[in-house]
């Protein structure tokens, strides 16, 4: 290392050691002393953004795929506070990320200076942790202790805000940065469950009639799908998820049974109507999973890494187990003991003839969402990750088949718009043979229409299908459920999306026929570049009063 380096080097490096390959942002003056500092840094490819919440996005993005931190940055004020939605999201879905945004020197912060803002308290809300770096002896702590934060416990967005004469400054006696961090041998290490509380979770589970595991998004960061199956397939469970449990067991395998979250499908909410003992495993039972805790539920065994989260709403029926979600269902497979009651496999084999009577009645013919979103499963690879946006394309990727675990990402807890562009950025970045496909509806893409651009830059298998019904589609549709035919604020003007993509450098064509527009997307997934299609869709087939959404209700009798 150098005699000098500036407190900018010093924040790059440390990011190298920490395993950061990748940094998504938009530079501004405050920045210059970090950007500057990756020209000279070939591990770290900068992703330059057209708009910072779309590179929050993609750092969310990448901290879902990678399981490490994804990094934005951002100058300060208007620069820091277009950062605020995507890392609220990433702290919804417990993402790990390091936001850096740069300040104004240290003496002029609070002073009125030009964009000047309090970073650390318009973050403070949205994030685990975050601090104020005014010191050049800082840097390393700062950055050390944020990646701790970031990946231990309950993963989730860290936010340093370095004053610009910091970053700026001369370190003349630099501290040695290793080439690999000690702190990524232990970090990922994850808590084991109390032996005691699991014995009484097995005991539960034993006597159980009609126990269902119900996997939320701790499973995803935890790996846990692989264990969940043994585990249902050694003693007859069945298994939903949380929407933001998707894509960590594969909705192809016979015992599971698809989502139950707001909607959820009569399928997966009949599972949990009929159960005796919810198994939730890594799944916080909050607002969304619950109809914002109307959703009766009998007694509740739950595991979770995150002690706070365990009977936070159903605590007078709820057996804690504090530990991380694929330890304990691995722990859990060897523990429960006895033959496995019959009425289980009775009970499963009803359930397997709703699975059939209820993917029967999702078809509609024509170009409604759900003969697109079935139609297009069919032409692309196992591999293919999904990336629904907010609103309608989520709800609508209840029809798509998962055949393998870790392929699926959409944005759930703070559900905001504009992000599967964005996030196919992130993914294209982080492995650029993958396939991605994006289903996202012209309201949110007119969010992040200029990330088009960037796709370009960036390149990859990705292919942006625009499910096109001129306006804020989820939301009209509400209304005219709740309030009839009354509506507004939610229509936009005709818009050809594909022109606008093809202006942008993207390839892109308006599709109006379902075999065309699979083809097309077959093609483009087997390619090698992006490419958008804009497709016309009905807009009164209503995700809210689609039959196979709708919540099951026993028969009578």
């Amino acid at each position: 290392m150098a005699d000098k380096i500036t407190g900018g080097e010093l924040v790059v490096r440390l990011l190298v050691s920490l395993g950061v390959r990748h940094v998504f942002g938009v530079p501004g003056g405050q920045t210059l002393a970090i950007t500057d500092a990756i020209i000279d840094t070939p591990e770290v490819d900068f992703v330059t953004a057209r708009h910072e919440g779309a590179a929050a996005v993609m750092a969310d993005a990448y901290g879902r795929l990678t399981g490490t931190p994804g990094v934005c940055l951002a100058t300060t004020g208007p620069g820091a506070t277009n950062l605020l939605t995507g890392v609220g999201g990433a702290l919804r879905d417990s993402s790990p990320v390091l936001v850096i945004t740069c300040n104004n020197n240290g003496e002029n912060i609070d002073r009125d200076d030009a964009q000047g803002a309090d970073h650390v308290s318009l973050f403070r809300p949205l994030v685990k942790h975050g601090r104020l770096v005014a010191h050049a002896s800082s840097i390393g702590q700062a950055i050390e202790e944020g990646y701790v934060r970031a990946m231990t416990g309950n993963p989730g967005p860290v936010h340093l805000d370095f004053a610009r004469d910091v970053i700026e400054s001369v370190l003349e006696e630099p501290a040695e940065v290793p080439a690999t961090h000690p702190l990524r041998g232990w970090v990922g290490q994850r808590p084991r469950a109390d032996a005691a509380a699991l014995a009484g979770a097995a005991e539960r589970i034993s006597a159980a009639r009609r126990p269902v595991l119900w996997l939320g998004n701790g499973c995803n960061r935890s790996g846990a799908g692989q264990a969940a199956l043994a585990l249902a397939e050694a003693h007859d469970l069945p298994i939903v998820t949380t929407f933001n449990g998707i894509g960590c067991v594969p909705t192809t395998h016979p015992l599971v049974f698809g989502a139950l979250s707001r909607m959820g499908t009569n399928l997966s909410t009949r599972v949990v109507a009929e159960s005796d003992l919810v198994i939730a495993v890594g799944n916080s039972l909050n607002a969304i999973s619950t109809s914002r805790w109307t959703l009766p539920l009998p007694e509740i065994v739950q595991i979770d890494v995150e002690p706070a989260t365990i009977g936070r709403y159903y605590a007078g029926s709820t057996l804690g187990v504090v530990g991380d979600a694929k330890d304990a269902l691995e722990t859990l497979a060897g523990a429960l003991s006895g033959p496995v009651r019959e009425e289980r496999k009775t009970w499963l084999a009803e359930l397997g003839g709703a699975r059939t009577r209820w993917w029967e009645s999702t078809p509609d013919g024509g170009m409604s969402p759900a003969d697109i979103v079935r139609r297009l499963r069919e032409v692309t690879p196992d591999d293919t990750l999904l990336i629904p946006d907010a609103g309608n394309p989520g709800v609508w990727s209840y029809l798509w088949e998962i055949r393998q675990a870790g392929t699926y990402l959409k944005p759930v807890g703070f559900g905001n718009m504009g992000f599967s562009v964005p996030a196919a950025i992130a993914a294209a970045v982080t492995d650029p043979t993958r396939p991605v496909l994006v289903l996202v509806g012209d309201g949110s893409l007119g969010m992040t229409l200029a990330e088009l651009e960037t796709l370009v830059r960036v390149g990859g298998r990705v292919c942006v299908v625009v499910l096109n019904d001129e306006g804020y589609g989820n939301i009209r549709q509400e209304q005219i459920v709740k309030y009839g035919p009354r509506t507004i604020g939610v229509d936009f003007g005709p818009a050809d999306y594909a022109q606008v993509a093809r202006g942008l450098g993207l390839s892109a064509r308006r599709v109006t026929d379902l075999d065309e527009l699979a083809a097309r997307v077959g093609e483009t997934l087997a390619g090698e570049t992006p490419a958008l299609f804009d497709v016309p869709i009905d807009p009164e087939v209503n995700a809210w009063t689609y039959p196979a959404f709708r919540k099951y209700e026993p028969e009578e009798g």
